[in-house]
């Protein structure tokens, strides 16, 4: 924004109305868009007639206010839009077009009827509901109306298969589907890219969505949870204004509260997201928040899919002595209350290693290395210094937790079942591998070259009962529900979205009626890891009320059984943190 020098004193106070610290000079100023469009009111009280736009952004703040509108009068109970009459779910087939030719089940319908009623819309149905068909479906109602001609896919890697697949599957006449490499194929009709190329990408896809009446759909968009402070956060609030049609897609869209949504509806609703979510969680009343915003989006729960229950239990072990002695002696680190969030990120990532084995802290000849150990145990001599018990740990006790995991693994092997393991850290998970080597483990981390072939002999090997993974590497994008119905979790992080992406990998629609699907998390009594449990009960707690969601809530109560990035942590995980490092909690 500019002014004239005679309106100097006038221009500081509209800027400070409309974005408290935006001004850059005497006579300019720099506005987030969606600050701007939230306060775009104030420019009401300008005293001057001579107010003159560029036109891109006075279209775009037309459309936007349009919007608004019609999303509020849906919000206080009135007409669901402003220029397009109501869908009903009976009528998306005719809707569809002759080029449709994929199927849908009931809620599929009822959830394209339902984002079709709006101009911008949300789907926060559960991983294995269809997503990607209904984002088709209705492109494909939007492109036989005229209202858009192209896609474009904002997604991750992972989700490149399935995007092609559904494709292939759904039109007749085949979609021109493009990967983007360095730059945007002018001709696709489905241009795929994914979040990391975002930020090199912003000005070319720019002019791509300018080109055409486009859709753009965020695919698994809790990935722009931070907003316009995340590089794919602003990345997206920049692109989303030049789309005819804006959708997010994701099973887990508040993994740690409030702050989550509210930068995801910025994205479908600039300048009117932010305010709907503050105002409806604003006053602590999730029941009523979650009535408030259900108009605002569509959801397919676990329990309209019509599959089995998941029965979820916690196992607490107990540390052996010399584990529970460095443990303590670690919990004693002082940076880790120094305030610094790296250095707390850093602290609690230990302290994560060292609920499973200290061992782990220890660096190894390569970032693989498996720890090593002794069978039988030997005994540690009483002289050795904190150093020395810390390195040779292996040689003196097995960790507790991983001794579980081989009981667990093995019993489920002794019936015939596969069992995935879920571990944070990759040296954990190569030391498992070791552990577990008579059950012919496949393993999956960043690292791993033939990812494909792991999963392949997991899935297809009756020898091989184990697959060894980390939810940041095989969290999302991919379906095990047929081959595996026994998930352990040997340690967790704070991130509450991950933790849900990855139990749904084997607990998705297809599963066979009578299938018992069972998850085993692991805990450390006395360790940081009941601090995670708490947390990511919370968490779901406040997940499951918004989206009104009994499944969700579920799976933050888990029950003991009875027997003899830097983790994603938002302020209260730092508070709880800081407590079990002092020993308050």
């Amino acid at each position: 924004m500019r002014t004239r020098d005679s309106f100097r004193e006038e221009f500081a106070i509209l800027i400070g109305r409309v974005a408290a610290g935006g001004q850059t000079g005497p006579l300019t100023a720099e506005i987030d868009l969606d600050d701007f469009l939230a306060g775009v009111g104030e420019l009401a009280s300008w005293t001057d007639d001579d107010v003159r736009w560029e036109d891109a952004l006075a279209s775009l703040v037309t459309a936007v206010l349009d919007d608004a509108d019609i999303a509020e009068r849906r919000l206080t109970g009135g007409d669901a839009v402003a220029d397009l009459d109501s869908v009903e779910s009976e009528n998306i087939e005719k809707l569809l077009g002759a080029g449709w030719t994929g199927e849908l089940t009931s809620f599929q319908k009822r959830d394209i009827a339902s984002l079709l009623s709006l101009r911008h819309g949300a789907n926060f149905s559960v991983p294995g509901a269809g997503k990607t068909r209904v984002a088709l479906a209705l492109f494909s109602a939007m492109r036989e109306r005229g209202e858009a001609q192209r896609l474009l896919v904002i997604c991750p890697k992972s989700a490149y298969e399935a995007w092609e697949f559904e494709g292939a599957l759904c039109f007749g006449n085949l979609l021109r589907t493009s990967i983007m490499g360095t730059s945007p194929e002018a001709g696709a009709e489905l241009l795929i890219v994914n979040y990391e190329r975002l930020g090199r990408a912003v000005n070319a896809l720019s002019a791509w969505l300018r080109a055409s009446p486009t859709m753009l759909v965020l695919d698994e968009a809790h990935r722009m949870k931070l907003g316009s402070s995340g590089a794919y956060g602003s990345a997206c609030l920049a692109l989303g204004p030049l789309a005819s049609r804006r959708l997010i897609m994701t099973g887990t869209p508040a993994p740690n509260g409030a702050k989550d949504l509210e930068s995801l509806l910025s994205f479908v609703w600039p300048g009117h997201g932010k305010r709907v979510v503050a105002d409806a969680v604003g006053g602590g009343n999730l029941a009523y928040a979650s009535s408030v915003l259900r108009p605002l989006f569509t959801r397919t729960t676990k329990a309209e899919l019509g599959l089995p229950p998941v029965s979820t239990r916690i196992r607490y072990v107990e540390l052996p002595p010399l584990h529970q002695e460095i443990y303590e002696a670690l919990k004693g680190n002082p940076t880790a209350r120094s305030g610094d969030i790296e250095a707390l990120g850093k602290a609690m990532l230990r302290m994560l290693m060292a609920a499973t084995s200290p061992a782990l802290l220890v660096e190894g000849s390569t970032r693989y290395e498996p720890l090593s150990y002794q069978v039988p145990p030997l005994e540690a001599s009483p002289g050795d210094s904190l150093g020395n018990l810390l390195k040779n740990l292996p040689r003196y006790e097995l960790s507790p937790k991983y001794e579980a995991a081989i009981k667990i693994v093995a019993e489920n092997a002794a019936m015939g079942r596969k069992t995935l393991v879920w571990t944070t850290f990759v040296r954990s998970i190569t030391t498992l591998e070791r552990l577990l080597g008579r059950f012919s483990p496949a393993v999956v981390h960043g690292g791993t070259p033939d990812r494909e072939e792991q999963i392949r002999r997991f899935r297809d090997d009756p020898e091989c009962m184990v697959l060894i993974s980390n939810p940041a590497t095989l969290g999302e994008g991919i379906s095990l529900h047929h081959e595996c119905h026994d998930a352990l979790y040997v340690d967790r992080d704070f991130m509450a979205g991950r933790f849900l992406q990855s139990l749904d990998r084997i607990h998705r629609l297809g599963l066979a009626p009578e299938t018992e699907t069972r998850v085993t998390v692991l805990a450390a009594r006395g360790t940081v890891d009941e601090v995670v449990t708490r947390r990511l009960e919370e968490k779901l707690e406040f997940m499951g009320r918004i989206l009104d969601d009994h499944a969700v809530r579920q799976l933050g109560d888990l029950q003991e059984e009875d027997i003899s990035a830097i983790g994603g942590m938002d302020a209260a995980d730092i508070r709880a943190l800081l407590a079990h490092l002092s020993g308050r909690d």
